[in-house]
């Protein structure tokens, strides 16, 4: 077992090459170390080099809408008005902070999603 440090493009695509050919290693093996510590260090790598960004918060509940199968009018009924949910859904309104514990409760929402700005 030879683990380095994953600095480049080629030291990522060699450990990502690795983890797939010792992916069903057992745990407590010494591949099944390897693949673990891999599987570490590519994380990290890819935290650094490919974020991805929280969802937009109105773009979080189009999404969790198709989800869940709800319409526009379903959201209405949660929030209480037709207006309210078009103006929401457009960008026109910002999420207060009593819809936001709603989103969160009702639709499963993560807070910190529908928090952002």
């Amino acid at each position: 077992m030879n683990i380095n440090p994953i600095h480049s493009q080629a030291d990522y695509n060699n450990a990502l090459n690795r983890i797939e050919e010792i992916f069903d290693a057992k745990p407590g093996t010494i591949e099944g170390d390897e693949l673990e510590i891999l599987g570490i260090l590519v994380d990290e790598f890819e935290k650094r080099h490919f974020p991805i960004d929280a969802p937009d918060p109105i773009e979080a509940v189009k999404f969790r809408m198709e989800q869940l199968g709800l319409s526009q009018s379903d959201l209405a009924g949660l929030i209480g008005s037709k207006s309210r949910a078009s103006e929401i859904l457009s960008g026109k309104r910002t999420l207060s902070l009593r819809l936001i514990r709603l989103l969160n409760r009702k639709l499963s929402i993560p807070a910190e999603v529908l928090l952002q700005q």
